[in-house]
């Protein structure tokens, strides 16, 4: 039985750079390009109605704010993720595309295995940043103190931080999703957003932090047993 391919569109104002990274990604057998558009509008309706599993969109579209479209993207398909492919490699960009609901940002200029690597990572329910934009935030990392382990992630929710324990446990999302008693869509929204306040680079970091401060290993709320609800 032949593995289903990752369904994905395209939207981007650049003819050229559109035509390109569809041919960047033909040389993925398990990724099929469905559909592509060069604004706003059209990239929209496209994804209503494809429902692909990844968006790579450009957020600097001719009629409309980019953070709107993603925003509206995860709001309107919940089953549809959204890297954000750009020129802009700066840390504001970054954060506001990831508070939008965007799941990866790849910096133009990547080659065709990373954003072939990034399609498969968030269709996978990952999120994925470049190698410029993880060297740009690990600036950020090594430029502030190392936090006290009674402080850690301190502008974390405690639901949040609840998902956070259990990805250092080695959780997938959908184990969290079940132990938490929560639906899929929030906890990619939790995992998301836990990478984005702490300012970690991917899932790896944020599980190595959060067990140097002693989290995933036994705490007593983390035995229970039973799913919990919100």
């Amino acid at each position: 039985m032949a593995t289903e391919r990752i369904r994905v569109v395209l939207v981007d104002d650049h003819p050229l750079y559109l035509a390109g990274v569809r041919g960047a990604l033909v040389g993925a057998t398990d990724v099929e390009v469905v559909g592509s558009a060069v604004d706003a509008k059209s990239g929209l309706a496209l994804v209503l109605d494809l429902a692909p599993n990844v968006v790579l969109l450009d957020p600097h579209l001719p009629d409309g704010n980019g953070l709107d479209v993603i925003r509206a993207m995860s709001d309107k398909a919940a089953t549809t993720a959204v890297i954000v492919l750009t020129m802009l490699n700066d840390s504001e960009s970054l954060f506001a595309a990831m508070r939008a609901g965007a799941r990866g940002y790849l910096v133009k200029g990547s080659d065709a295995e990373e954003i072939i690597a990034a399609v498969r990572i968030v269709a996978d329910g990952g999120a994925v940043f470049g190698p410029a934009v993880a060297e740009r935030m690990l600036e950020t990392l090594t430029a502030q103190q190392s936090p006290d382990r009674t402080t850690l992630f301190p502008e974390l929710t405690d639901r949040e931080r609840e998902t956070l324990v259990c990805l250092a446990e080695g959780r997938s999302n959908a184990a969290i999703a079940t132990y938490l008693g929560l639906s899929p869509k929030t906890v990619r929204n939790y995992v998301s957003s836990i990478f984005v306040k702490p300012h970690a680079v991917d899932r790896t970091e944020v599980i190595i932090r959060a067990r140097d401060a002693g989290l995933g290993r036994g705490s007593s709320h983390d035995r229970g047993g039973g799913s919990r609800r919100t």
